[in-house]
């Protein structure tokens, strides 16, 4: 291991610690990958303030839109297999759409630049007042027209994502909760993720909490919901460990990867420029991508109720964050 890598790895765990104290956070969990093994793996405060049950680095959360990289690997998987195209029309797999979202590509559908709305009509479900759309509502939505046209710019769509899930389920004929689990997460090695919820009885699962404010106090945020028809652009449930591991093997130099590495270099390139990020940032397929410090870097952010987590790879020294 590089000298410099092993004294980071000493001080990031005493660094953290000082930021959950500082910050008055309910728990925080880092875990980093190097050359396709995790290097360090620490967890910080609670894993639910209802319970004071230490948080420990075995606890499952929401990893939210880390998902779209899952769902990105899934589709450039079936490309290898020669099941798809990325300029096929996303229409040749899932009829009742929209003409025009009918028209768009895959690959448009991927990176972000199908024009397609991002939530839908009503977003309740990431204040939970409401559940997640199933596939009928997803469907419904979609017989809407785009809200920009295709290929215009980068616009952020979780609906486009559970519509890449129902692409998966037409060409796997199986539910893509099965399928990505069988194709992309356990060819990956990774044995504390799942897709969705639920999780196997006896699973340590670190509950969400909200922010102090207006209440003077967080609230405990149960977190175990479906995500149903979304769950492509948001549903998995993983560890800071095999988040990091998973991401470490898209980097186009691993040495192991469930993917081939033409197929990484199209997730991992830069595809679309963000035009609303107060740094710069790109988007590829299923990842985000940027510059810090003279390194490039990609990975991917993720946020739902209670929840937030980003990973970041740095090809350069092959390291995951």
């Amino acid at each position: 291991m590089d000298r410099w890598l092993k004294a980071a790895l000493d001080y990031m765990p005493s660094w953290l610690e000082y930021q959950v104290h500082r910050w008055q956070q309910p728990g925080c969990v880092i875990a980093v990958a190097h050359r396709g093994k995790v290097v360090l793996e620490k967890a910080f405060g609670t894993a639910s303030l209802a319970t004071g049950a230490a948080f420990t680095p075995r606890h499952r959360f929401r990893i939210a839109s880390h998902s779209k990289s899952f769902t990105a690997a899934g589709i450039l998987k079936l490309r290898e297999q020669g099941k798809l195209k990325l300029d096929d029309p996303v229409g040749t797999y899932v009829k009742t759409l929209h003409p025009a979202i009918a028209r768009a590509t895959l690959s448009q559908l991927l990176s972000h630049s199908a024009g397609i709305v991002r939530d839908g009509p009503d977003a309740g479900q990431f204040v939970e007042s409401r559940p997640f759309a199933g596939t009928e509502e997803l469907l419904h939505d979609l017989r809407a027209p785009p809200i920009i046209d295709a290929g215009t710019r980068l616009k952020y769509s979780n609906h486009g994502y559970g519509l890449l899930g129902l692409v998966i389920a037409a060409v796997a004929g199986e539910p893509y909760r099965t399928w990505i689990k069988r194709q992309i997460v356990d060819p990956a090695g990774l044995k504390e993720t799942l897709p969705d919820m639920p999780l196997p009885r006896g699973t340590p699962f670190a509950r969400g909490h909200s922010s102090i404010m207006p209440l003077g106090r967080r609230l405990v945020i149960p977190g175990d919901y479906s995500t149903n028809a979304i769950g492509p652009a948001g549903g998995f449930v993983s560890t800071a460990a095999d988040t990091a591991l998973f991401f470490n093997q898209l980097s186009p130099g691993a040495a192991k990867s469930v993917l081939s590495v033409a197929s990484r270099r199209e997730m991992t390139r830069r595809q679309w420029r963000n035009p609303h990020a107060s740094l710069e940032g790109y988007y590829g397929l299923g990842t985000m991508s940027g510059t810090i410090g003279g390194w490039d870097w990609f990975g991917h952010g993720g946020g739902l109720l209670g929840y937030i987590s980003r990973t970041v790879t740095v090809p350069a020294h092959d390291l995951t964050v």
